[in-house]
């Protein structure tokens, strides 16, 4: 067999291995507007279903398998160490709701989960029973299987469920799934009671459908050409669905529309929502056939959400609990306010001024905050009214709000970082009768172990009488834990714990949160994570919440790739190979997660670091702000200063440092390769956006309109055209003449690209296109691409193809990041 080294190592290209690319078909097609003229020679790819394109596809797909085919060892292997730590036979913890205590249940041997519920016995008893995980489903005293996926998903090569809804009184079960990948989805009821569906079928819809809890009447919504939820509609269960009623519409096309069912399930409720504006309308479930009726009507640039509930009787009143709504909103401040409205003063709709201001954002920094967007989004924030808790917070935004019958919790992020707070909803009403700030404590980890950066949230709070609250947190090394808090007594009790089987010792692993400053003075937040011993550079380095700050160099374009200097590869002693990730779009955070996966790497030396750079939300609406639109550009400069910082620190080292992204992080994968190939060895880019300005210019794509507020609109706007024609990477992959130009080497990293035939999202033309680009002999890049033909934005379905994926993903990085390993040759 040809070695590892000789077929994809860090210094050969695939001539030199044997092996070469195929050769794309280019057939110009010009685009032409803005007065601009750009000749794309392989636009023809577009056309899914024509033989050239089938052609194409199959011969990269055979030109990848011939590539990775040294690699299938490696692959074998990490897959065996992935499945070696995982508990295959497992269960969550059962959650009540409504008279059954439901559960998931994972049997060894099984692609996907099976749903489960046992008859709750003691409506008093609120712990959750014990059942024994490594018993058969279905064999514990009153358990019953009532949905596998395994069952489900027989006969199809993907499956996803994309929703499933029980009515209250348990009999009835409404689900919907995809078995293409297209995120089209398949709508079916059943009958719980005799395992049987009923001739319901609506089909080729929007996910998330809602069952009425009386099992009478299922909301939908449907999707356009451009793949748009755009309506919604009522079908009676037990008529043809030919005489199901359109409720609503949503005309503007810079809008989803979704249906869901409010948390006291009082109410359906439509959602329609552009990037940058949303209305809610509510519909009563005892008048399914009436109108829905805003609650509040839309404003244009404001977002905003709303629940119920009620706070216990206020004193000197009537003795009836208070009925509220809890509307979560950004008109206050970008980085949206709670406000607290009083539903006996009258009937929807309602403004966005009524109520009393709970909890309030920082808005320093963003772009509708008056004087304040001149003020550092760093610089502590301070303000009356707020909970104690929040007073001089960085970066914060409140992430929402709920109220439950005995507790209320509120999400915020602060200082990068997400955090819980909580408070007994006796306390809340009498600080709401008094006229202060709410008496919030913080939910903190348990130990309070400041060596870990943790992602806390609340989750599977089903039941409004619950009496207690049961929140989840992990860290880049600890695996996530499901806690069970009595927010009146404080007492907090492990509900479980993930198993990492084998001999895991999360003591053997450290992490740390530092701050790098990048070019135009920005301080950006970055997460280390190592194995102890294996990393010099990092032993003895603070761990934690660092308050070290790195400087990226001052010109990072005059840095060179190592061996274009004349130097050989850099001893062991020097840096340390470096996975280092990002995503920087949408306002997603990239926080704190345990991945077995990422085991298998840290354990063989390799520096996992995530670059938390602007575009993200990590630092509230601002950081959001300063990475979108016109400022996209950040996004791509964070992620390379930080890279360099590191390099220059001696950390991590440029000739084995590996970047990854996908999708929208697939764009920036794209961009640093252009923009700084000098200080990466590989990049794997999963399902990428590469062709960003040929898919935001064509309105009758998927997502194209609505993502205008997000990218800006280049069809009808020339600046946001400029802009995004510079940046946008498949236009502007450099050559190999200029890279030895512009950086003094011809390097390239090594790319590995996956894309999926079915993806709705980031259409498979796009690295398709891309990959023939680099390809090209005047490119001279080394580029493969997988393209998965089952498959969607996701990926593959089951846990074990998944985990079949990721060790080939891990086996191709390993490949660069250590190519003189002879560990990774090993059978």
């Amino acid at each position: 067999m040809t070695s590892l080294r000789q077929s994809y190592s860090a210094h050969e290209t695939p001539r030199s291995a044997g092996l070469n690319p195929p050769q794309a078909l280019q057939r110009p097609a010009i685009r032409k507007i803005h007065g601009d003229e750009f000749t794309d020679p392989y636009e023809w790819m577009r056309d899914k279903d024509s033989a050239e394109t089938k052609a194409y596809i199959e011969a990269q797909n055979a030109y990848c398998q011939q590539r990775l085919e040294p690699l299938n060892q490696l692959k074998f292997r990490l897959f065996d160490e992935f499945k070696s730590r995982i508990q295959e036979s497992d269960m969550s913890v059962p959650t009540r709701m409504h008279g059954y205590w439901y559960f998931t249940r994972t049997r060894e041997g099984s692609q996907y989960a099976m749903q489960c519920r046992m008859p709750v016995t003691d409506p008093n008893d609120w712990n959750p029973p014990e059942i024994d995980r490594t018993s058969a489903p279905g064999s514990m005293p009153g358990e019953e299987v009532f949905f596998d996926n395994n069952r489900e998903a027989e006969g199809h090569d993907f499956f996803r469920l994309g929703g499933l809804d029980v009515s209250s009184d348990g009999r009835w079960m409404l689900y919907c799934v995809d078995t293409n990948g297209d995120e089209r989805y398949d709508i079916r009821l059943r009958d719980l009671a005799t395992g049987e569906d009923t001739p319901d079928r609506i089909d080729q819809v929007s996910s998330g459908p809602v069952l009425t809890p009386d099992a009478q009447w299922v909301f939908y919504a449907k999707v356009n050409q451009a793949w748009r939820p755009y309506s919604v509609w009522r079908h009676k269960v037990g008529t043809p669905t030919s005489s199901d009623v359109c409720v609503f519409t949503e005309k503007d096309e810079r809008y989803w529309v979704g249906v869901g069912l409010s948390f006291d399930e009082r109410s359906v409720v439509i959602g329609s929502s552009s990037k940058t504006t949303s209305e809610v309308l509510l519909l009563s479930v005892d008048e399914p056939e009436g109108t829905f009726k805003p609650f509040i009507k839309r404003q244009d640039g404001v977002e905003y959400d709303v629940s119920f509930a009620s706070l216990p009787a206020p004193e000197g009143g009537d003795g009836l609990p208070l009925p509220v709504a809890v509307v979560y909103q950004n008109l206050d401040n970008p980085n949206f306010s709670v406000r607290l409205i009083d539903m006996r003063s009258h009937q929807p709709p309602f403004s966005f001024d009524e109520g009393v201001v709970i909890a309030q954002g920082s808005p320093y920094g963003c772009e509708d905050a008056g004087s304040d967007q001149s003020i550092s989004l760093n610089e502590p924030y301070y303000r009356e009214g707020n909970p104690q808790i929040l007073q001089g917070a960085r970066g914060l935004s409140i992430e929402g709000m709920g109220i439950y019958q005995h507790f209320a919790l509120l999400s915020y992020r602060a200082n990068s970082l997400m955090h819980l707070a909580v408070i007994p909803t006796a306390q809340a009403a009498q600080d709401l009768q008094a006229g202060r700030p709410w008496s919030f404590r913080e939910v903190e980890p348990a130990g309070g172990d400041i060596s870990r950066i943790y992602a806390i949230a609340s989750g599977d709070n089903a039941s409004y009488e619950a009496p207690t609250m049961r929140y989840s947190f992990a860290s880049y090394t600890a695996p996530a834990e499901l806690h069970e808090l009595n927010v009146t007594t404080g007492e907090d009790r492990l509900l479980k714990r993930a198993q990492v089987l084998g001999d895991f010792d999360q003591a053997n692993y450290a992490e740390r949160r530092l701050w790098v400053k990048v070019r135009d003075g920005a301080e950006v937040p970055v997460s280390l994570v190592w194995r102890r011993g294996l990393v010099p550079a990092l032993e003895g380095a603070d761990e934690g919440l660092s308050n070290q700050r790195l400087e990226a160099p001052s010109d990072i374009a005059a840095l060179t790739w190592p061996e274009a200097a004349g130097r050989e590869a850099p001893a062991s002693s020097s840096g340390s190979p470096c996975f280092i990730t990002g995503y920087g779009s949408y306002e997603i955070a990239s926080d704190p997660g345990f991945s077995v996966g990422r085991l298998s790497m840290l354990d063989r030396g390799v520096v996992y670091a995530c670059i938390h750079t602007r575009g993200g939300g990590e630092m509230g609406r601002a950081w959001y702000e300063q990475g979108r639109r016109l400022k996209k550009l950040h996004t791509f400069e964070d992620f390379i200063d930080c890279t360099a910082a590191l390099q220059e620190a001696g950390w991590i080292d440029p000739t084995r440092t590996v970047a990854n992204g996908g999708s929208a992080g697939g764009l920036l994968m794209g961009a640093i390769a252009n923009m700084a190939p000098q200080l990466y060895a590989g990049i794997e880019a999963d399902v990428p956006f590469v062709d960003a300005l040929n898919s935001i210019l064509d309105p009758s794509l998927p997502l194209t309109v609505t993502e205008w507020d997000e990218w800006g609109d280049p069809l009808h706007n020339l600046d946001v055209y400029r802009y995004m024609k510079a940046y946008t990477p498949y236009e502007n992959v450099p050559e190999a003449e200029e890279r030895q130009a512009r950086f003094g080497s011809e390097h390239f990293p090594k790319i590995f690209a996956t894309t999926s035939l079915n993806d709705t999202r980031v259409l498979y033309v796009e690295p398709l296109k891309w990959v023939a680009r680099l390809q090209e002999s005047a490119v001279a890049a080394d580029a493969i691409v997988k393209i998965e033909v089952e498959a969607g934005h996701g990926g593959t379905t089951g846990r074990y193809r998944q985990w079949e994926e990721l060790a080939l993903e891990n086996a191709v990085c390993l490949s660069i990041l250590k190519p003189d390993d002879p560990d990774l040759l090993k059978g």
